[in-house]
């Protein structure tokens, strides 16, 4: 089995384990699930349909805070993400080297239990169906700006709707729920 396909066959079964937390979110889970049914690129950026991508929240809750990247293209302050790459094996996996990559920090760690909630979004490249994720920061956690970044800063959480959109808020506050 190749990668693309075993990332496939991993995203469709993540999706159909995870339980979703209300309504909004198990119609996103239904939409995902048949947009991979659907496409056997639904998790590649060439699929011009849409795809999945896969991001994630770091978090630092000992001190109260999230670290969002101020995003190259779509000059907005986002959680860490992108699209997946074949390497990948699942989304989990995904997520959390988008996180490493874009911040810098070594050591990052999912919350356990999968994806924290589901955003769809329109970008310029096409639909972005996003399984995102939390990660905690570990406690020397230093970030650095990367090539895809004009900045990464450290928000509190009363912060966060200042400058970010309704869709960082959401997870933001799905994620200090979990906690």
């Amino acid at each position: 089995m190749t990668a693309p396909t075993t990332l496939h066959a991993a995203a469709t079964r993540a999706l159909r384990e995870w339980p979703a937390p209300d309504g909004e979110q198990e119609r996103l889970r239904t939409t995902y699930a048949e947009h991979l049914a659907a496409h056997p690129d639904g998790m590649w950026k060439a699929c011009r349909d849409g795809h999945l991508t896969a991001s994630a929240l770091v978090i630092d809750p000992p001190r109260g805070r999230v670290l969002l990247t101020l995003h190259r293209k779509l000059r907005m302050w986002l959680q860490m993400g992108g699209h997946c790459e074949p390497r990948d094996a699942t989304l989990a996996e995904a997520a959390l080297r988008e996180a490493t990559e874009e911040s810098g920090i070594a050591g990052l760690t999912l919350l356990p239990d999968g994806p924290v909630r589901l955003d769809k979004h329109h970008t310029p490249c096409a639909w972005h169906l996003d399984v995102q994720y939390a990660a905690l920061a570990p406690a020397d956690a230093r970030a650095t700006v990367s090539e895809e970044s004009l900045d990464v800063r450290w928000f509190d959480y009363d912060q966060v709707a200042a400058v970010a959109d309704d869709s960082v808020v959401r997870l933001v506050e799905r994620t200090r729920a979990l906690l």
